[in-house]
């Protein structure tokens, strides 16, 4: 993990470290000096306003070393409370404190319960065909979703119109999740950082690489390290993204596979599926999962490097509209073993090395590179 964007340093090895500092520079005139009496009479919420725990640090390097007052350590522990504590207000205090991983339904959940007026209106549900095309479609398209799914359906493409929040609580807790589940780190990192392109972003803000899928591409990710199902197929093809010589961004080309399964539900290529188990979100997830799982395949068997990028999302899309029946069974197949402790999509294919070159200096054109968003 990047030093500069993340801490490693408890509290308790803090107040160790002041603890030494000022028994390092302490004097028995202490008492008697002027300041202390100041410091006595000020409560404890004033201090910093007053500047007495400062000027009692720039003086320290001049005094003697002798031990620490109590009453100065049980100030500064008190003065550390009131600058971190942050106040609860009911049941969801806990759930947003950094450092607590969030599921994928909690994070729809709050998606579900702000106002999303003003990014539903720009989603368009479906294709417009016009001409023959609109004849064709009628006559042996795909049907067409149910009324009863139209309002899941569209709850998912508003979803992809909103953008990240870094100052949206729940929006850090989904980076924060993913990034821990991916790297296997404990501890929170900065939401800006070069530590995000280690896991295959652009630069160092991930929300300016969320070009057609908007956050979306985050819950889709958020989902695939948070089911136990998919988990394992995530960390296989994260280190698949990380070979030495097959390596390619792995939230970028994430991205641009979410991007596909909402062109393949505004064509109604997933209606017939949503129909047959009168769900959305599900369909579009398992959907997302099985397609970035064959271009992972695809990737692997026949030896895809990041030049190839684009030819491969532009036959993937073709064949994940076409035929996505075969991509979901191919998924369930896939999850099935897993379970039994038999799939491995890398095996001992070697997935990592020092040859690997950072991903800033390779060249990615992914689907969102290629056409611009429709709304």
């Amino acid at each position: 993990m990047n030093e500069k964007s993340c801490s490693f340093h408890s509290k308790e090895e803090f107040r160790d470290g002041q603890g030494e500092r000022m028994s390092a520079g302490y004097s028995p005139s202490y008492d008697n000096d002027k300041s202390v009496l100041a410091f006595r009479g000020i409560p404890i919420s004033e201090l910093k306003n007053h500047g007495i725990l400062q000027a009692l640090t720039t003086e320290a390097n001049e005094w003697e070393p002798r031990v620490v007052s109590t009453e100065v350590v049980r100030a500064q522990e008190e003065w550390e409370a009131v600058d971190t504590i942050q106040p609860e207000t009911g049941s969801q205090a806990n759930s947003e404190q950094p450092g607590q991983l969030i599921s994928f339904s909690e994070a729809l959940q709050h998606f579900q319960t702000v106002d999303l007026s003003s990014f539903k209106k720009r989603i368009q549900p479906t294709i417009r065909r016009t001409g023959l095309a609109a004849l064709r479609h009628y006559l042996f398209g795909p049907p067409k979703l149910h009324q009863g799914l139209r309002e899941e359906r569209d709850l998912v493409l508003t979803i992809a119109q909103c953008g990240l929040d870094s100052q949206d609580p729940v929006h850090g807790r989904v980076l924060q999740t993913i990034y821990k589940k991916l790297t296997g780190s404990k501890f929170d990192c900065a939401l800006h950082g070069d530590h995000w392109e280690d896991l295959g972003f652009q630069g160092a803000n991930p929300a300016t690489d969320l070009r057609g899928a908007g956050f979306l591409a985050l819950l889709h990710l958020l989902y695939l390290v948070m089911d136990s199902k998919t988990l394992l197929m995530a960390q296989e093809i994260f280190r698949l993204s990380r070979h030495h010589i097959q390596q390619f961004p792995f939230c970028l080309m994430s991205v641009n596979i979410t991007h596909i399964a909402i062109q393949a539900l505004r064509e109604e290529c997933l209606s017939r599926e949503c129909n047959r188990q009168q769900k959305v979100i599900p369909v579009v997830n398992s959907f997302y999962a099985a397609t970035f799982l064959h271009l992972a395949h695809v990737w692997r068997t026949q030896r895809k490097t990041i030049s190839d990028s684009s030819f491969v999302l532009k036959d993937l899309e073709v064949l994940a509209k076409k035929s996505p029946r075969r991509l979901l069974k191919t998924l369930e197949l896939y999850l099935a073993r897993v379970s039994k402790g038999q799939a491995s999509l890398l095996g001992a294919q070697k997935c990592c090395g020092p040859e690997a070159p950072p991903f800033k200096d390779l060249t990615f054109t992914g689907r969102s590179d290629l056409q611009p968003h429709s709304s």
